[in-house]
């Protein structure tokens, strides 16, 4: 299984810092071009490979780390996403209700994915949280997941436990993922919660 992260701001490096110290490869691209990503890569070390945001495109597991409102670009970098599982760490903080036309921001990217199974996933923490709790014995921090696939959010969340966070599945994005989305411009309750789960 090959992942990929999409986009090199916050939240994409605080999820390669936590892919490279497990020690599991992943792909890092940005708009901006590899020369940008080199810091980064140099800093953590050859599990994170720096890639064309296209080149990225062709991994199984892609985690989608840029602005809300950049998702349409990086649609546009394969004409079919059948196969792929998109994890949606975006947040609409600064779009209308209007402009969502009544739908939650998960379905809207999820529509410019077409073929592809979204999860909603790694964006009710902030980037200076992810990752950074100290390990205690039973205890991980918790990642909420939302998805209207059951098989795409149980792959997801494999992939969660592995990199040593505790998976919470919440369902169908219109029902329990609700939280985890901004609705009539204001954040749902779990948005920014940093919660552990024992055991």
């Amino acid at each position: 299984m090959k992942y990929a992260i999409i986009g090199s701001g916050k939240i994409g490096t605080a999820l390669a810092r936590t892919f490279s110290s497990k020690n599991i490869e992943v792909a890092i691209a940005n708009s901006r071009g590899l020369e940008t990503l080199a810091p980064l890569t140099d800093e953590l070390g050859p599990s994170v490979v720096p890639q064309s945001v296209q080149d990225a495109c062709k991994a199984e597991i892609i985690f989608l780390a840029v602005p809300f409102s950049a998702h349409k670009d990086v649609a546009k970098q394969l004409k079919q996403w059948k196969g792929k599982v998109i994890v949606d760490t975006t947040n609409a903080l600064h779009v209308t209700p209007e402009e969502l036309g009544g739908l939650l921001s998960s379905e809207i990217v999820s529509q410019a994915f077409a073929g592809a199974r979204l999860v909603k996933g790694f964006n009710h923490l902030s980037a200076a949280q992810l990752g950074t709790n100290p390990s205690l014995e039973g205890q991980r921090q918790a990642v909420f997941l939302s998805s209207d696939d059951a098989d795409a959010s149980a792959v997801v969340a494999a992939v969660t436990t592995r990199l040593g966070f505790a998976p919470v599945e919440l369902g169908r994005l219109d029902r329990g993922g609700v939280p985890l989305h901004v609705v009539c411009g204001q954040p749902g309750g779990l948005l920014f919660q940093n919660l552990v789960k024992l055991g």
